[in-house]
């Protein structure tokens, strides 16, 4: 049995192959990569007919390369979260594809909060009124597209839009449709008071269906890709936490419950029907790494220990989301003097990020190991020794290359009956006491700074 699973991600695309125990098939990798649109103006906006072509492309290179050792039995599918798109009747694009990355809702979100109650609303949907969700976004298009949305016949994520192209059938997953921030997670079913006070058409919004499409080779619809990205890499109980580093950011734990009780800074999403993920989401993560790289231009960027470079550094270069889900914070530096130099800047930024993922994973105490997974994160030993000072504890790097499309197959292997082994790990940082106590006194500055400039 050969499971060839599709990853989504905000800034590419990969397709690759795995057997019946869940292991790489190798030689199966297949890639594109891509980058919103970004505009001065908070935008940003990727075109949705790219990202169908760009998956059918990494789908077609890899079964030609998997047609020569096996036969595809299934396909499964982890996409990013927190996307809006609107279709016409004929079920085209009337907008771009609003990742969350988009900010032009922020002033929504806002008003939004004025209107409701964030914390009982919280308590029903595991989301906030922020602008990463659908509220806000939706809100937006109303108050400035409001001859798109009065054509439009359908609001979906852009997975749903990938699995029209691929199979002709529309639906969305518990999911996909958790990380909209309009789905009950109690009933499962969307938020009829969120949907009311958004006056929002219910024709609008897809059925919901984990069902694959297809009889003999299932098509199984997108999941998100942080729960998938934790159960790729083995982070699969309340004990064990995913930190991810990847385009962003983020420190999550998957566990099974029926009755989910989303706590206060945190988001709180599905997997499947009896599965949630927890935790929460840094907008700087890899993408801050490569801007660094880009405007610093380091020759060769590295993190070395501890040293006293004086800056505190605020890596919200795109925006907050946990633990403070501020609708206008941004990135910030403190302590600059004309002795400031690229590599401070550089090493201040990454510790930043680090300090930024410790503030959330001190809202999960329960949490007792952590493995490291994401691109960013695995390419740099430096950095995952860096996260075990930072937080103080042992940090396992993961051995598994693409978490997410893992992750994905993974789900699909035990729908069709299989047996995945554990995800493989690799070697353990251990963190380093003084460190840890240098980065506490960090992490208080940084705390700092963020109170002066963006509490209410």
């Amino acid at each position: 049995m050969a499971v060839l699973a599709l990853d989504v991600g905000s800034s590419s695309v990969r397709a690759l192959a795995y057997d019946e125990r869940g292991r790489e098939l190798e030689g199966t990798v297949a890639r594109r990569a891509y980058e919103p649109a970004y505009g001065r103006d908070g935008s940003a906006e990727l075109d949705p007919d790219m990202l169908v072509s760009a998956a059918r492309a990494v789908l077609d290179e890899a079964r030609s390369t998997l047609g020569r050792v096996a036969t595809v039995d299934a396909v499964a599918i982890s996409c990013f979260w927190h996307s809006l798109l609107l279709l016409d009747e004929g079920r085209r694009p009337l907008t771009p594809v609003l990742p969350w990355q988009d900010r032009r809702s922020a002033l929504q979100a806002e008003q939004l909060a004025g209107r409701l109650d964030p914390e009982e609303l919280q308590a029903r949907t595991g989301s906030v009124l922020h602008w990463s969700y659908w509220p806000a976004k939706l809100a937006w298009l109303a108050a400035e597209r409001a001859d798109l949305l009065a054509r439009a016949r359908h609001a979906v994520s852009f997975a749903e839009y990938l699995f029209l192209q691929l199979t002709g059938e529309l639906r969305m997953t518990l999911s996909s449709a958790s990380g909209t921030g309009l789905l009950d997670l109690h009933t499962r079913s969307w938020d009829e008071g969120l949907a009311g006070t958004l006056g929002l058409d219910r024709d609008l919004l897809p059925p919901l269906s984990d069902d694959p499409a297809g009889a003999g080779r299932p098509v199984f619809p997108p999941l998100g890709d942080g729960a998938c990205s934790n159960l790729g890499a083995g982070a699969t109980d309340a004990g064990h936490a995913a930190l991810m580093i990847g385009t962003s950011g983020a420190y999550r734990v998957l566990r099974q419950t029926d009755s989910p009780e989303p706590r206060l800074g945190l988001f709180c999403y599905l997997l499947d029907g009896h599965r949630i993920v927890e935790g929460g989401a840094v907008s700087d993560g890899g993408n801050l790494h490569a801007w660094l790289e880009r405007t610093l231009r380091l020759d060769d960027p590295r993190l070395e220990a501890p040293y006293k470079h004086g800056l505190t550094f605020l890596p919200l270069l795109g925006g907050e989301r946990s633990p403070g889900w501020s609708p206008h914070a941004a990135g910030a530096i403190a302590g600059l003097t004309f002795g400031t130099g690229p590599r401070d800047l550089y090493q201040a930024a990454l510790e930043g990020i680090a300090y930024r993922l410790a503030e959330i994973a001190s809202l999960l105490p329960e949490v007792r190991t952590v493995v490291a997974t994401g691109h960013a994160l695995l390419a740099s030993p430096h950095w995952i020794q860096l996260c075990a000072d930072v937080l103080g504890r042992p940090v396992t790097s993961s051995a598994v290359s693409e978490g997410s499309a893992r992750g994905a197959a993974v789900h699909a292997l035990e729908r069709l009956g299989a047996d995945p082994e554990p995800a493989p790990l690799g070697e353990t940082y251990e963190p380093d006491p003084e460190r840890t106590e240098l980065h506490a006194a960090a992490r208080k500055r940084q705390r700092e700074l963020y109170g002066r400039l963006f509490s209410p």
